[in-house]
Parts: C-alpha cells; structure tokens; sequence
C-alpha cells in the first residue's frame, strides 16, 4: 500500500501532468477603453481554442457575436442590479428575457452568476433570493443544464490555513449556509476566485515561490493527512472544508478566477512569472486531478483575464491580461494550440 506521502506526491504530480487538452475557460472583462470589438473578441477565443467564457455582466453585442460559436458562455449578473432583482421575481424576468432567453437555442450558458465576490459585504443577503427566482424562471422556461451559482473570494473565511481549520466567518456564514443550501438542493456548484499571487506577495518571505506558482515537486504544506504541492489545491480544500463543517459536504467548486499579474510590482510581477503560473495552472485543470481531500473531484477552472484593461484600478489590477488590447499575447499559454 502507498503510505500517505507518497499518495500525496502522486497527486502532486497528476496536478502537474496534462495527458489531453481539457477546455480552459478565461474571462472576459471589458473594463478598458482600447478593447477589440466584442466580434474580434470571440474570434481570439476561437483562434486560441478557448472554450469557455466568463462574462461579468451581460452585453447584447458580446452576445450577438456568440451565437453559433460553441463557446460555453459563464454569464454574470452586476452586483448593482441585485437589489432590485431581489425585490421582485419580474424584475429578474426582465433580466431573463433581455439577455438569456432570445439566445439560449445559439448559446451554450453554462453557469449564471449571481454577483461577483458580494459575500461578505452589504449586497450579501441579496444573492439567495436573486437565485430562487432565477431558478423559478428556469424551471418554467425548461432550461435544466444552466447553473444558478454565485462567485465568493476567499475573504468569506475567518480561518483558511491550514485547510483543514478553514472556517467561514461571522459576516459571512449566514449567507454562506442559505446559498449552500441552495446549490446543494441543485446539484450546482460554488463558483470560487482564488489567486496564490495575492497571498505570495503579501509575504513572499515565507511562501515559497514553487508553492504559489504550482510548480513545486515536494510536499510544502502537511496538513494531518494530506499534504499539498501547491497553494491552489490548499486553497480549494479550504473551501471543502468550511461547507463540510456547515454541513455541505456535497457542493463541487469551480475557480472561476486565478491568475497572476505580468507587472505592476516590481520582481514579483514579470512576464515570466506570469506566465509561468497561468501555463501550470492551465495544466492543473488539464490533469483532471481532484485534490487530497478529495481526490475525485473534478476541478473546472477560468484564467484570469483575456486582456490588459487600463480602466482598472492602476498597479497589478491593469496587468492580469493573456493578450495586450491590439489581441498580441502577452506571453503564451496556449502553445500547443493552433
């Protein structure tokens, strides 16, 4: 029998192995003012054989130019509209037959995201209620295969290391545990942003750089039994470990961002650097490998973002891009892609 490093080395190297390309999802935000054409947009998808978009808030040309496409689209609903939405089932039935409905025989809409990163915060208790009328109007409409989910950062946790103590905090359990509830009773998945970049820079002293790159070739953190290669497996279990612990063992998740800026600060933000975290992790999701506590779980993942967007906060926030504006790489990801 394997003894438990050596299961845990295995899985360090399943995670760092791609036997087959498994479609790769990548955002699309839009918030730059020198951005191509939605059209232009879609076709570089095409052209990289990136499968699967994440929009962050609907757009009628971005949809226009999807139909046909075979791109499974992850569509968002803006945080400012939850509110209202919340309030009143016809208001997400507008939402519905605006963006979804005219489409849904062209598009492939793979998951719908209630709000991006809204738990913890003020827009919290808004999440729930915008899913159950939702999913309402899904069910009537006979859309089975769309997902109703929400988008949470790692901020839901009052503790997160080492996984297995993962816990949500106070601010954000409440709403944790209803939308929980929810995915749970449908099967549906939490959709998760995690960036080992932002944790190894706020201490770059003492996480090693393989660790947060995902290229590291021994256990780095014993947790119990299980030992972890990289942070973003980490990262993972500490999300199966505070829904197991409120009672939701059998919710999946999807990293629905992970990237890592190509400048923007210094030494810890090269072009190198970046594209050395995108390419594992791209091969982190090719490996179809599950992570040490749970070792059949199948992990989806979207890299973080298609562009450069100048619109954005300055400092690493306008660097996360694969592709400079006039749609050059800014480093390859894709190279076995043609």
């Amino acid at each position: 029998m394997m003894t438990l490093v050596q299961v845990a080395l295995a899985l360090c190297a399943l995670a760092a192995r791609a036997e087959a390309f498994v479609a790769i999802g990548v955002n699309y935000g839009r918030l730059g003012n020198d951005l191509p054409s939605p059209a232009q947009v879609v076709q570089l998808y095409r052209n990289n054989g990136i499968t699967k978009m994440r929009l962050f808030d609907p757009d009628v040309a971005v949809l226009e130019a999807l139909r046909n496409t075979q791109i499974d689209l992850t569509l968002g609903i803006r945080n400012e509209d939850l509110p209202a939405m919340a309030a009143t089932i016809e208001a997400v039935d507008k939402w519905f037959a605006t963006y979804v409905q005219p489409y849904s025989q062209d598009i492939v809409f793979r998951f719908i995201v209630v709000g991006n990163e809204v738990v913890p915060g003020n827009l919290a208790n808004y999440v729930l209620p915008v899913m159950q009328n939702l999913q309402s109007i899904l069910d009537a409409s006979h859309l089975s295969g769309i997902s109703v989910t929400t988008s949470v950062p790692t901020s839901v946790f009052g503790t997160s290391y080492p996984p297995s103590l993962s816990v949500f905090s106070d601010e954000s359990k409440e709403a944790m545990v209803g939308i929980l509830g929810f995915l749970s009773a449908q099967a549906n998945p939490l959709l998760v942003n995690l960036y080992p970049y932002f944790a190894y820079a706020s201490d770059p002293q003492n996480i090693r750089l393989d660790y947060a790159q995902l290229n590291a070739k021994d256990v780095v953190v014993q947790d119990g039994s299980f030992g972890y290669c990289n942070m973003l497996d980490a990262m993972i279990d500490s999300f199966f470990w505070a829904m197991e612990k409120v009672g939701f063992a059998d919710v999946d998740v999807v990293v629905s961002e992970s990237g890592w800026p190509s400048a923007g600060k210094g030494e810890l933000t090269t072009t190198s650097m970046a594209a050395t975290y995108n390419q594992n992790f791209v091969r982190r999701i090719a490996s179809q490998a599950g992570t040490p506590k749970r070792p059949d779980a199948f992990i989806e993942g979207f890299v973080f973002a298609m562009f450069n967007e100048n619109l954005k906060p300055g400092g690493v926030e306008q660097h996360f891009g694969l592709f400079y504006p006039d749609m050059r790489p800014v480093y390859p990801v894709f190279p076995d892609v043609h």
